[in-house]
């Protein structure tokens, strides 16, 4: 099969398209021929800093992680799936574990769905990572209908997926954005967009809550943002953060009570845990898509496998609005 590999690690590392040996395979897995996977910011980090992080796969690599495609082959122990089947997940580039980035992958039936009926393969693709990171934070912060949540960074991956799930839920949601086409998007979902760089934290607290904070703040920011999550979340409120590999002053959260609660939703993967618990959540999601209540958001450009270089480069330049998304 065609597969886009790279030798070594590093910035300036290059894709380079390899025939390699079509996957077998083994217990518990199903043979799918990839239409189309998407870029994640941890795919990117992977490319750049790999022989730095322990879940990277050795060289030469195949990378990439999202996926949505046809079934061409079932393992007899897999009774969940058929030959055909229209599936989607996130069940590569780490590890032992092939990636994305080639025409066929052998993937643990644990880790995958069936593909909403509604959505192309193209967007089906942009959802597993950044949906089960969404729909977990959501889940762990314990959140409810009419509460408050605010997500920092309503349009991104995973804010995108965060502020329509959430509203799903029954709550009434806010997000932080920083332009008037993310405004518009953000208020598209049935949210109320907050201009973080006209507005202070004190000031849209007080706007929107009364002074009194939001029940649920989910920060797919982080870092230093983290601090301004803890002084716009209530007394004994709950946060969820995506980006924590910082050194950040938790005082704020002490005298409030406060919860974090930390996604990172790779551990699955990684250390073979639960692994079910993502094919259930990708279930749950498909429902959601199905009932009209969540659309993904797909950067405007397109990318072919063979130019899977420059949709890196679309990711890495924060120029993207929504996935970045390559098409076999």
């Amino acid at each position: 099969m065609k597969a886009m590999t790279i030798k070594k690690y590093g910035e300036s590392a290059k894709f380079e398209s390899n025939e390699v040996e079509k996957p077998t395979l083994k217990g518990g897995q199903v043979l799918v021929k990839i239409s189309a996977s998407s870029i994640n910011t941890v795919d990117t980090m992977i490319r750049n800093m790999g022989n730095d992080l322990p879940f990277a796969p050795v060289t030469p690599a195949i990378l990439g992680m999202d996926f949505a495609g046809t079934i061409e082959k079932v393992d007899e122990n897999v009774t969940e799936f058929s030959v055909g089947d229209e599936v989607y997940g996130c069940a590569g580039g780490l590890g032992d574990l092939q990636g994305t980035l080639a025409e066929y992958i052998a993937a643990d039936s644990k880790l995958i769905a069936l593909k909403p009926k509604n959505l192309t393969m193209k967007e089906a693709a942009s959802i597993p990572l950044v949906g089960i990171t969404a729909y977990e934070g959501l889940i762990r912060a314990n959140v409810k209908r009419g509460q408050k949540v605010l997500v920092h960074g309503g349009t991104g991956g995973v804010g995108h997926l965060a502020v329509q799930i959430a509203k799903h839920f029954g709550a009434d949601v806010y997000s932080t954005v920083s332009s008037e086409k993310q405004f518009k998007i953000v208020e598209s979902y049935g949210a109320k967009a907050i201009n973080y760089k006209t507005e202070t934290v004190e000031d849209y607290v007080k706007k929107h809550t009364n002074s009194a904070g939001f029940d649920v703040v989910y920060d797919t920011v982080g870092g230093e943002n983290m601090l301004k999550s803890f002084e716009a979340t209530a007394l004994n409120g709950q946060v969820a953060t995506t980006v924590s590999l910082c050194e950040i002053d938790l005082s704020t959260m002490h005298f409030k009570g406060l919860s974090l609660h930390v996604v990172f939703m790779l551990i699955q993967m990684m250390h073979n845990f639960q692994r079910e618990k993502h094919g259930e959540i990708l279930r749950n999601i498909t429902k959601i898509v199905e009932s009209g209540a969540l659309k993904p958001l797909l950067d405007e450009e397109s990318f072919s496998l063979e130019n899977v270089g420059k949709a890196y480069a679309k990711l890495e330049s924060g120029n993207a609005i929504g996935k970045v998304v390559v098409e076999n």
